[in-house]
């Protein structure tokens, strides 16, 4: 049996689908009974993961198992796990942004190696999926607005970073490697925006604002300072000097990374139930 924390969350879920897709037997860890997750997987509500046995592998997301990872990692050891994949970022590798986050993916990995387990670590850049946040204003105003429209990153497809983490859950001769996983075209905020326009059909523009204005306007929404400060300490710093851009996806995959146009053109649909009523056309 392969357990995924994160079972819900963009490269969890699609992790599930690869893993039963091959024939897997998987636990997905869940509290929500009606998740939507492949019927062939078995649904565990966190509080239930400590009485599981026969677990093989585990793909341990640290945003998803917060600080229950040790005590998870200790039970693995106790029942025979045989490996477990880390969810880290590629800020360990390659600094960025405000060092209590990069420090946090840090700590997981240590737990990871001191585990007694076999391990695997993937340092992901930021995900394409995190533009969906951009759709609400998409639709309303047909305009993007953000600070340091010229940060630069090699986006990834979380499909990739999926596909990934489903080869290094079934083979265990990916122990002890850390693959720094990233998309390979490196992007500015603008070119991205620019990448929805053309899959959407539809003008959309990237307006600059400071840092302050969006902060204030994250935090008007509800949003924890917590976000704020993760989006523009790293985009400060991409502004400044592009993130990394690594090939890893085409080796571990034999194929190239998905471009962030191809995952533009995939989400059209998510961008395009934004759109008002006599929004922009």
């Amino acid at each position: 049996m392969i357990l995924i924390t994160g079972a819900t969350g963009v490269v969890g879920r699609e992790t599930v689908r690869l893993l039963v897709e091959q024939g897997a037997k998987v636990a997905a860890v869940t509290r929500d009974p009606h998740a939507g997750l492949p019927a062939a997987a078995q649904l565990v509500h966190p509080d239930e993961v400590a009485t599981l046995d026969g677990v093989e592998a585990i793909l341990l997301s640290p945003r998803a198992v917060g600080a229950t990872a040790a005590a998870l990692l200790d039970r693995a050891r106790e029942t025979g796990t045989g490996r477990v994949v880390v969810l880290s970022a590629v800020t360990v590798q390659y600094p960025a942004g405000l060092p209590r986050f990069r420090q946090q993916f840090e700590a997981v990995e240590d737990l990871a190696k001191r585990s007694g387990l076999d391990w695997t670590i993937l340092r992901c850049t930021d995900f394409a999926a995190n533009t969906l946040a951009w759709a609400r204003q998409i639709g309303a105003t047909g305009t993007v607005r953000g600070a340091y429209a010229e940060a630069r990153t090699s986006t990834i497809d979380e499909r990739d970073i999926a596909a990934v983490a489903a080869l290094a859950l079934a083979q265990p001769h990916h122990a002890g490697q850390i693959y720094p996983l990233t998309g390979e075209q490196s992007l500015t905020q603008a070119d991205k925006v620019a990448a929805l326009s053309e899959a959407l059909g539809r003008p959309i523009s990237f307006t600059e604002a400071t840092p302050e204005e969006i902060r204030r306007g994250m935090l008007a929404a509800g949003l924890p300072d917590e976000v704020p400060d993760r989006l523009l300490g790293s985009l400060a710093d991409y502004a400044r000097e592009p993130g990394p851009t690594t090939d890893a996806v085409r080796r571990l995959l034999g194929r190239p990374a998905r471009t962030y146009a191809t995952w533009a053109t995939d989400h059209r649909a998510a961008f395009a139930a934004a759109f008002t009523t006599g929004g922009p056309r």
